[in-house]
């Protein structure tokens, strides 16, 4: 399972506001990859809201098809929320624990990608479920907000496989021990 996202110098991957606007800031001639052949997304309520808002994608639905495919699309939230036209898109309430059986079923032997936010991410890592933090570090700061991962977590646990400059991103990729007790 990997939690693939942006975030800003001083780790925020998110305005106090919620918006992701400063990301569309960065002009580079380049993007980071994005795990988008990842079999199945995985995201919270903020994040999902967000992009259904930014793309316009209930007035136009036949750009969730050409974002994400018809890959599932699992949403952790507590509301009733819309979903656009043809998207495979399925909430979940509750604990992520609980909510993996469902998520590993529907990936098969793909790969899963936690698109965000970092709350929820967090919560696949204290499950015991995260294998690989992919982060696309954007030259920006912010003075507050969102940040990447609400946890601690040691250099005792973090492995990084590959830091890579493209364009103005540096693109960070560690894999996540699991935990020794």
């Amino acid at each position: 399972m990997v939690f693939e996202t942006a975030a800003t110098i001083n780790g925020f991957i998110a305005s106090e506001s919620n918006s992701l606007n400063w990301l569309f800031e960065v002009v580079s001639d380049e993007q980071p990859p994005v795990a988008l052949g990842a079999t199945v997304m995985v995201e919270g309520s903020t994040t999902y809201e967000w992009v259904l808002e930014h793309e316009d994608l209930l007035a136009q639905p036949h750009k969730w098809a050409a974002y994400f495919g018809n890959k599932p699309t699992f949403v952790f939230t507590t509301r009733e929320l819309p979903v656009p036209a043809g998207a495979d898109v399925r909430f979940v309430r509750g604990a992520v624990a609980a909510a993996l059986p469902a998520i590993r079923e529907a990936a098969g032997e793909g790969d899963i990608w936690v698109v965000g936010g970092g709350e929820l991410a967090a919560q696949f890592l204290d499950a015991g479920a995260l294998d690989e933090i992919s982060v696309s570090i954007a030259p920006a700061l912010l003075a507050g907000g969102a940040p990447l991962l609400p946890r601690s977590l040691g250099a005792d646990r973090l492995r990084l496989r590959s830091a890579t400059a493209v364009g103005q991103f540096a693109h960070l990729v560690y894999d996540v021990a699991p935990t020794t007790t």
